[in-house]
């Protein structure tokens, strides 16, 4: 592994010099995107202290994948593509439900367990144990999400391949997103966190808690919390305006099951749903 990732170093510092003809950096670069596709590497993972660790060789083996790859014409059924990268294949010998309409690109990585509807998947994802991605969802590529996680209808994960050192968003086990909800920029969503529907997370956003008033965190949703769309009274000299938030309303018992009805009953107090 050490080999490689030194060779995807020294080929990403002529990167400008590459094409499609040199048949060495193709073969360097489509190894490190097979290990991704089968999950024995992933882009980012959150280390020992609590932060998380970006494998930028990896992100940059991804970026020089597109300069190796010429556009080519791909037709599935009646349907005709013109893209640079492949399709994952093989789903159902990896143990993934894939319903028609859902789409994953080959080097992003689906677990045993993974249901995709009608959603999107992109390189450099991860996406963990008997995770749900529901439909018209999307996960953006390097953005890593966990297992047993349910992105819920319309949710928006971004992604982030440029500049190497770009955190990608991170969604942890267990974790509840609620429909139109949107996780960009390298937000982050801890361990069995529930978001209201249409709650946008950004690491710009402040995280509030609603029993304090006080400032947890910027873009970071702490594990084992209910948490929703909310906005802060701001003065200007144009007015008073409103800027969004994320506001904290519950603490869960850590490993505590989401039980939707509850959940519901929970959010609804505050006029929002998962």
């Amino acid at each position: 592994m050490a080999e490689l990732q030194g060779r995807i170093e020294e080929i990403w510092e002529r990167a400008g010099a590459l094409s499609p003809a040199d048949t060495e950096a193709v073969d360097l670069v489509d190894r490190a995107i097979d290990l991704l596709d089968r999950g024995e590497v992933r882009v980012a993972e959150v280390g020992a202290d609590g932060t998380t660790v970006v494998h930028e060789w990896l992100k940059k083996a991804i970026l020089l994948l597109f300069r190796l790859r010429s556009i080519e014409t791909v037709e599935v059924g009646p349907f005709e593509y013109a893209d640079k990268l492949p399709l994952k294949k093989d789903f159902a010998k990896a143990g993934v439900r894939v319903v028609p309409g859902a789409s994953a690109r080959r080097g992003s990585y689906l677990a045993p367990g993974v249901i995709l509807m009608p959603s999107y998947v992109n390189i450099g994802a991860r996406v963990g144990e008997d995770t749900m991605v529901d439909t018209w969802a999307t996960v953006g590529s390097c953005a890593q999400i966990g297992a047993r996680v349910h992105l819920s209808g319309g949710v928006g994960i971004g992604g982030v391949l440029e500049p190497p050192n770009a955190v990608p968003v991170i969604v942890e086990d267990d974790a509840l997103i609620g429909s139109r909800c949107m996780v960009t920029q390298g937000a982050r969503v801890g361990q069995g966190a529930v978001l209201g529907e249409g709650t946008i997370l950004n690491p710009t956003i402040p995280v509030i808690d609603s029993d304090t008033g006080v400032e947890i965190s910027r873009g970071v949703v702490p594990a084992w919390s209910v948490a929703v769309s909310a906005a802060r009274r701001r003065e200007f000299p144009g007015g008073e305006f409103f800027l969004p938030c994320v506001l904290v309303i519950k603490r869960l018992t850590e490993g505590q099951r989401h039980d939707k009805a509850q959940l519901n009953a929970v959010l609804r107090e505050h006029g929002v749903s998962a």
